[in-house]
């Protein structure tokens, strides 16, 4: 027997939900908290389904009456009611501006609580340059798998293949937002991964490998036009091996043990500590696991951060872009410096680690001391052969006070007939 206002009116809460039926598949639901819903039973394509209609009392007896009878019209013409709601709200949503850039700076916005800063940025960069220009004013409704495969060609064609891999999963994750969001009903980024250029392995990394060559390196570098960042840029990487990354987005808050009212200071227990989250931003492998890594510094490379202390001391970043000192420099900074000045597949930045590997294990067999590998692995923030992650974990400061020896020794080494740090200052304002 069909319902009337009364009884609706009166329905009342109880220990479980229960459904009030009307007719023709419609019933009122009601909720243990109370609330009150019109749905509507129904099958199509031999599947059983409820669609809802809205809540009462905003929605009345007599206006759900006019939406099942809606559905079963639709349903006489084989069409599914509860997609074609979906396809009415996908449809508002555009009306009302729903584009990939708007859903896609609220999806970021989501995410910033769940990423370092910097991988926040890099992905607002990225989306910025290769995505808002082309697909950006869309609504997401228009946007298919072509037009996202066009997109991403351009990424590859200058090259950046990762980079395309990269964007397209962060795409697809803005449509998978949309999806829960109800705003859209598929993701066109999803099906285009097979189609983008497989990532080529990478080889090894040009890199010089005697200790009278990596010390030209930086004489040369120190001997160029370059500004004065830059060459403290690469000195610190050269005298620290970390990954190019990790010096570019270095922050003040990273360093411990240094007198900074005094340059003149003995630091003996000078330190810097890499948060795990910089790590790995910066690990070549995905599967590899991050620690926070610990770098203990030499005075040579304490001498280096007195004189960019000078420069950028106000600032979150040691080495800022030349934009914004809120920003890290370019990532590609020191090695257009490197290709300009003669060195382009010979040495790159990252070459510096193979260079430290190789100079510095063959010290370790002329000075008849084995167990230095694993320290020099250390140093680089490898995992050491035999070392489980977990025990990794446990032991990120492995044999700090050799690792300091060894690196005052390739300090020794590489810093003979360089200028002082603070040289570099001179007659250049950045």
């Amino acid at each position: 027997m069909p319902l009337t206002d009364l009884q609706v009116r009166k329905a009342q809460p109880s220990e479980k939900g229960y459904k009030l039926a009307d007719s023709g598949g419609l019933y009122l639901y009601v909720t243990p908290a109370g609330a009150r819903s019109w749905r509507m039973k129904y099958r199509y394509a031999e599947k059983e389904k409820v669609i809802t209609f809205g809540t009462y009392p905003q929605v009345s007896l007599t206006a759900a009456r006019d939406q099942r009878d809606a559905a079963k019209l639709m349903l006489r013409d084989h069409r599914d009611p509860a997609l074609e709601k979906r396809k009415r709200k996908m449809e508002a949503y555009a009306a009302a501006g729903a584009t990939f850039e708007i859903t896609a700076k609220r999806w970021h916005a989501d995410q910033t609580t769940r990423w370092s800063p910097l991988q926040a940025t890099k992905v607002r960069q990225a989306f910025e340059r290769d995505v808002y220009p082309v697909i950006g004013p869309l609504p997401l409704i228009e946007i298919d798998a072509p037009m996202v495969l066009r997109m991403l060609r351009k990424v590859e064609g200058r090259g950046a293949i990762d980079t395309a891999k990269r964007i397209r999963q962060h795409v697809s994750a803005v449509f998978g937002y949309a999806i829960a969001e109800g705003i859209c009903a598929v993701d066109p980024a999803a099906s285009i991964g097979r189609a983008l250029k497989p990532v080529t392995k990478k080889g090894k990394q040009p890199a010089v490998k005697t200790i009278e060559a990596a010390r030209g390196v930086l004489l040369v570098m120190e001997d160029t036009t370059s500004g004065p960042l830059t060459k403290l840029a690469s000195r610190l990487l050269a005298l620290t091996v970390v990954r190019p990354g990790v010096v570019r987005a270095a922050k003040w808050v990273e360093f411990e043990g240094i007198d900074w009212t005094d340059p003149a200071a003995i630091a003996p227990e000078a330190i810097w500590r890499v948060p795990a989250e910089r790590m790995k931003l910066d690990m070549e492998s995905k599967d590899d696991e991050a620690f926070e890594h610990v770098i203990p510094l030499p005075p040579q490379a304490v001498e280096v951060l007195h004189a960019v202390r000078r420069l950028t001391g106000r600032s979150a970043y040691l080495f800022t872009s030349i934009r914004s000192s809120r920003h890290p420099m370019s990532e590609n900074t020191i090695g257009y410096m490197y290709a300009r000045n003669g060195y382009s597949g010979r040495h790159v930045p990252h070459g510096w680690r193979a260079t430290f590997s190789t100079i510095m294990n063959e010290r370790a067999i002329r000075e008849r001391r084995p167990d230095d590998r694993a320290i020099i692995d250390a140093m680089l923030a490898h995992k050491p052969k035999g070392m489980s992650g977990s025990e990794m974990a446990y032991n990120r400061a492995l044999h700090m006070d050799r690792r300091r020896e060894l690196a005052g020794h390739w300090a020794d080494m590489l810093i003979v007939n360089l200028r002082p740090a603070n040289e570099l200052l001179e007659g250049q304002a950045r």
